[in-house]
């Protein structure tokens, strides 16, 4: 079968699966599921780019959404005034010292050597973090203590959120610059525990840095992107109750299928837009240079190619990516909670979408986005449907029965196991391998 039918294939299947859900479930929950898995697709492209190009072992994919999430809050919340004179001033500048004590630092690292070099920059870096935590730990002290059950923080711009999907994406590729400078040297196993660390280290900051983002206190009531509507505002419409009487459908149900409806369009050309690009990049010859770097390192390097800035500039590049899925991911829950960030959500998930889908494919990295996340969901209630049904025969009060039906949750576990085992038995390239070209 060639490539192209398996593809057209495996997604009609997949449509399939997410029509039946909307016929038996409902169509809001198909369409809730459908969003996911569109900003799914979005973060396995971003890890097939690190992976699937260059084989790269980020496992780190967690730090990078949250920046997105992040980019949510400073871009959309509306700026707190109050907090802001109270303690806006100091973060400026403990901020204006760190960026003088940096530009010393490197002053002195290019201009002087030995053991002066060092001496010197030690004092300035000592001087750097207490002067500017002089002028940061009291101006946090107020910000926080600043109706902190509501605010307690800076706020935003007050922009758009779309627009924190770009920036999302900013700060994830900066922050992936930085975190690569110091750490593609390291071999591929190293390299994942460093990127683990530095995710936890960035969700811990996120957790405790209250000033910033409120920390485990959230950010909830994030604005809408343009066209989504608020479900409160097209319910009252005169039209819209005519439209949902014509359907037969109650106006709340209608609504938040026109609400799940309007995401979908937004997200599906954030994802047709990536998609274009990525497999325009794969084509080209820069990402041939970036499969022959994957396959021999030592080769390339002797033909010249700059094998470690061209997996700087991927491992940018695809946490870029997972930035702006991160940020749409924000959008969408309406809140930015650092809770919630977790491996297993973030990391393991994302993985299992590009292993199981095809790492080197673009399309098999969306379909695994897509696969995953539908299975990851249903698993359970089908699950339960499954053990309920195989159970029927047994008394309603059975042990055995109370507890496989109270099991049920764990069937998403096993299910990704299943799926994962079955794919790698029968398909070890993935469901849509990568093309020779």
């Amino acid at each position: 079968m060639s490539n192209s039918i398996r593809i057209s294939s495996l997604f009609a299947l997949m449509a399939i699966l997410l029509v039946t859900v909307g016929v038996v479930q409902s169509p809001s929950l198909a369409l809730a599921i459908l969003n996911l898995c569109l900003i799914s697709a979005i973060m396995a492209l971003g890890v097939n780019i690190q992976w699937g190009y260059a084989g790269l072992l980020n496992v780190g994919i967690m730090g990078f959404a949250a920046f997105g999430g992040v980019a949510a809050v400073l871009v959309s919340m509306e700026p707190v005034s109050a907090t802001i004179a109270v303690g806006g001033p100091g973060i400026m500048v403990a901020i204006a010292v760190v960026a003088v004590t940096i530009a010393l630092i490197v002053w002195v690292y290019k201009t002087m050597k030995g053991r002066r070099r060092s001496v010197l920059v030690t004092i300035i870096a000592v001087c750097g973090y207490f002067g500017a935590r002089y002028f940061f730990d009291p101006a946090v002290e107020a910000i926080e203590s600043i109706d902190s059950a509501a605010t307690g923080y800076l706020g935003g711009l007050g922009l758009p959120i779309i627009v924190s999907w770009l920036v999302g994406g900013l700060f994830a590729g900066g922050a992936a610059w930085l975190i690569g400078k110091v750490s593609l040297g390291l071999r591929s196993d190293y390299l994942a525990i460093a990127t683990l660390g530095i995710s936890e280290i960035i969700i811990a900051v996120l957790k405790n840095e209250d000033w910033l983002t409120r920390g485990v206190k959230n950010v909830t009531g994030l604005p809408r992107p343009y066209p989504v509507p608020y479900e409160v505002e097209i319910q009252q419409s005169p039209v819209f109750q005519s439209w949902a009487a014509y359907f037969e459908m109650s106006a709340v149900e209608l609504s938040s299928i026109v609400v799940k409806l309007a995401y979908t369009g937004l997200f599906a050309i954030v994802l047709l837009i990536l998609l274009f690009l990525c497999e325009t990049a794969l084509r080209s010859p820069w990402g041939r240079m970036m499969r022959a770097i994957r396959d021999n390192e030592t080769a390339a390097e002797a033909m010249g190619k700059d094998v470690k800035g061209r997996h700087l500039q991927v491992f940018v590049l695809g946490s870029a990516v997972v930035g702006i899925a991160g940020a749409m991911l924000t959008t969408l829950d309406g809140q930015f909670t650092p809770g919630t960030y977790n491996p297993l959500r973030f990391t393991f998930l994302i993985w299992a979408m590009v292993i199981i889908g095809g790492s080197g494919n673009n399309w098999g990295a969306v379909l695994g986005g897509f696969l995953v996340w539908f299975f990851w969901v249903e698993a359970e209630p089908v699950g339960l449907w499954f053990i309920d049904q195989m159970t029927s025969g047994m008394d309603e009060a059975n042990p055995l029965r109370l507890h496989l039906l109270d099991s049920a949750a764990y069937m998403r576990l096993m299910a990704m196991g299943v799926i994962m085992l079955l794919v790698l038995r029968f398909a070890p390239r993935g469901l849509i391998p990568e093309s020779r070209r």
